[in-house]
């Protein structure tokens, strides 16, 4: 499993609870030293789990089976797109919202192509892009003690992205994937990661979404 600026907040947090659930994580970085850095970051915060987490360049992460776009949205185009070659037939899972704090709320910004995710399959017409992991707060990802209950909404066009996306969600302990249909759904998930998050400041609060009857 690869994660491609996997040394922020939310990239740091999938890779922590991937490895606990056992899968292997490489967390890439523009700087490879800084990648190295983070992952011996993690191993140590969590001395009694074999958390097995490498950091590498990007192009190494790229290089893994599954990756995981975790930069700031901003970048997240050309990230993936600097490494479309080795990501070509791939699943490629996007989990990046575009955001603005204004004051004390967060407002959605309307990307082109409607979502980040869209325009990273643009950027890819050779991998099987899903949407997912939009709604996780980083900071209870990133630590083993935060019970998770939470509800993963997974978008893509490719019926494989689907599936195995929402394997990675089930294998982490109290998540579950829900399949969210096309990628257009993408953007009216991401975009409602800024009501998630405004609620959560206004309430000073990490609530996850959660969806009955299903």
């Amino acid at each position: 499993m690869g994660i491609l600026g996997g040394t922020g907040p939310a990239g740091r947090g999938l890779a922590t609870r991937l490895a606990a659930a056992g899968i292997g994580v490489v967390i890439g970085s523009r700087d490879e030293s800084r990648a190295a850095g983070v992952a011996k970051e993690l191993g140590a915060r969590w001395p009694g789990r074999p958390l097995a987490i490498a950091g590498a360049a990007n192009a190494a992460a790229a290089g893994a089976e599954v990756v995981v776009v975790a930069t700031p949205w901003d970048s997240a185009v050309a990230t993936a797109g600097a490494h479309a070659s080795a990501l070509e037939g791939k699943v490629v899972v996007s989990m990046a919202n575009a955001l603005v704090k204004e004051g004390r709320e967060m407002l959605a910004l309307v990307p082109p192509r409607g979502s980040i995710a869209a325009a990273v399959q643009a950027a890819l017409p050779g991998s099987l892009v899903a949407a997912a992991f939009h709604h996780l707060p980083a900071a209870d990802m990133a630590d083993l003690d935060a019970r998770l209950r939470a509800d993963v909404l997974v978008c893509s066009d490719h019926r494989q992205a689907t599936e195995r996306t929402m394997e990675l969600v089930r294998a982490i302990e109290g998540l579950r994937p829900l399949d969210a249909g096309s990628l257009s759904q993408a953007a009216a998930i991401e975009a409602f990661t800024a009501v998630c998050v405004t609620v959560n400041i206004r309430h000073r609060a990490r609530s996850t979404l959660r969806l009955e009857g299903i």
